[in-house]
């Protein structure tokens, strides 16, 4: 069990008036060991052992009559699907997939879509037809979009018309890149056309036979020494090994309706708005919502018959902020938070309006052990560690793809390290620290220091930069660079040349990266080998000693 550093403890769901409810899948905590025993064959895909399942039980009315998706929008027609129609229409898709993009199974798949049906509709389709998924969000730049492009050699890209004219901007320096397809109701010279397409193909389509440890989908992840590196999944680390967040965390059953606010480019909407929820047969349930809107979140909540709710608590944030009193949530009964540590305070407004508590969760497997890999007494700050021998957990990413050396820093002895520090309690409860990297977790984006000190420093004003965390009441976290400036630029107007390196950056790099705050600085803190000291400044802008 993890709680957060200064977090009071709390117990599990109890009986209720109107606020947080007893448990639905297992009595205590105490319990989980012994309920929680999974076990992972020779071949699994997630499509055929589990969607496919349900419908087989939909079918012989074994269950409840209920969506498998349920998305809605303001401007469009809303879009409910049981599990025989996501089913029926991702076969189709996968015919797309395999028929006119003549994909094979290996194949990489860069997906670029927002909060659309299409987007789940492809993922599953990606597993049936075995191509591996690389997902992204809709706010890459070009340079972003190009190296993905590059570093996967994905050989087929899936986008809306907005991105598009993106990717036709670099299309030409990707070799592998051999099929662009559009979803769309538009044709575009030059790219297949999704939806046109699926209409034309035929449902009837045999899932391929997938290994339990195939590739299934990979993730390119933000770090601190370079450019985004990928982390590769298979079939059965979250096609199995979300089983114990759908079922015990999110505590799902049939009968529920899960909203997971997560941007599809985060491996959270694969989590919680795919595997976790519908290995428990339950309903995810998608807002459109281009934009994010308090209003609109706090109007759905009390419109719809959501009984779980999953959000970053940059939101949690936003939405105690406003005249809750305003609104009812009467179908609301479990409310959960991820992505970075939530205000005390935050919780216990929410649970004042709500009468529900918000419960975190940490996404490994934990074990606290120092530098040297050996684990440390209790009450000692260390590394939060997997222990990976003599048994590996099958829920482990399985490496950076085409980077080995990138993954064997990942372990050590019989550990793996998951880049987090942390302190283990007299009770045997863990309490999360910080994290060990320089990775920026602004309202639940992960923004790696390097992608923004190279940006800044393509511009001509700078001759260097540091980007740190700084404490922000709403995001968290934001980012603060620390820019050293070349001496033709040092009497420029300070405030205007921090506009002009902000826009610029939002030019060269995804908008969420840029430094929402500058300082001008004479010189960096480094090391005697030249290695800028991010530490020091980040402990200057937290206030720490």
């Amino acid at each position: 069990m993890l709680r957060l550093r200064g977090h009071a403890p709390r117990s599990p769901r109890r009986a209720r008036a109107h606020g947080t409810l007893a448990p639905k899948n297992f009595d205590a905590r105490s319990s989980l060991k012994k309920l929680y025993k999974p076990q992972v064959p020779e071949y699994f895909n997630f499509a055929r052992n589990v969607l496919d399942a349900w419908t087989e039980r939909e079918k012989r009315g074994q269950k409840p009559q209920s969506a498998a998706l349920w998305w809605v929008s303001e401007s469009a027609p809303e879009v409910r699907w049981s599990f025989e129609e996501l089913a029926f229409n991702s076969r189709r898709a996968a015919n797309v997939l395999c028929g006119p993009c003549g994909l094979r199974r290996g194949d990489r798949v860069l997906l670029l879509l927002p909060r659309v049906p299409q987007w789940w509709l492809l993922n599953v389709a990606c597993m049936r037809t075995g191509t591996v998924l690389i997902p992204g969000t809709c706010q890459l730049t070009a340079r972003d979009i190009l190296h993905r492009l590059q570093s996967s050699r994905a050989k087929c890209v899936i986008t809306d018309e907005s991105l598009a004219p993106v990717l036709d901007s670099v299309a030409s320096h990707c070799s592998s890149l051999h099929t662009k397809l559009l979803v769309s109701h538009k044709k575009r010279e030059g790219w297949m056309n999704f939806n046109q397409l699926l209409r034309t193909v035929s449902s009837d389509h045999t899932c391929v036979e997938t290994r339990s440890d195939d590739p299934m989908t990979i993730f390119f992840t933000s770090g601190t020494t370079g450019s985004p590196k990928m982390t590769e999944h298979s079939h059965c680390s979250f096609g199995i090994g979300l089983t114990v967040n759908g079922r015990y965390w999110l505590d799902l059953t049939e009968r529920d309706v899960l909203w997971n606010t997560s941007d599809t480019g985060w491996a959270k909407s694969a989590w919680s708005s795919i595997f976790a929820p519908w290995i428990q047969g339950s309903c995810v349930f998608v807002h459109h919502m281009p934009r994010f809107d308090t209003t609109t979140v706090m109007q759905t909540l009390s419109r719809y018959p959501i009984s779980t709710f999953c959000t970053v608590p940059t939101v949690y944030r936003m939405l105690v902020q406003e005249d809750m009193s305003r609104y009812r949530f009467p179908n609301l009964e479990h409310c959960v938070s991820a992505g970075e540590p939530i205000n005390p305070e935050v919780m216990e407004r929410w649970k004042a309006s709500t009468g529900l508590d918000i419960y975190e969760g940490y996404g490994q497997t934990e074990t606290i052990v120092d530098d040297a890999c050996k684990v440390v007494p209790q009450g000692t700050e260390g590394n939060l560690a997997i222990r990976v021998k003599p048994n590996r957990p099958f829920s482990l990413f399985t490496k950076y793809t085409d980077d080995p050396e990138r993954t064997a820093q990942c372990f050590r002895g019989d550990f793996y390290l998951t880049g987090d520090r942390g302190v283990m309690d007299q009770d045997g409860y863990l309490w999360f620290v910080g994290r060990a990297d320089d990775v920026i977790n602004s309202a639940g984006y992960r923004i790696g220091p390097f992608e923004v000190e190279n940006a800044l420093t393509e511009h001509e004003a700078v001759a260097e930069s540091a980007v740190v965390s700084s404490p922000d009441p709403v995001r968290g976290e934001i980012v603060k660079a620390f820019v050293v400036l070349n001496p033709a630029y040092k009497s420029t107007d300070y405030d205007e040349l921090t506009v002009e390196l902000q826009e610029h950056v939002k030019r060269v790099t995804a908008p969420y990266k840029y430094p929402r705050k500058i300082e001008f600085v004479d010189q960096l803190p480094k090391t005697v080998s030249g290695k800028i000291r991010r530490v020091e400044l980040r402990n200057k802008e937290w206030g720490r000693s």
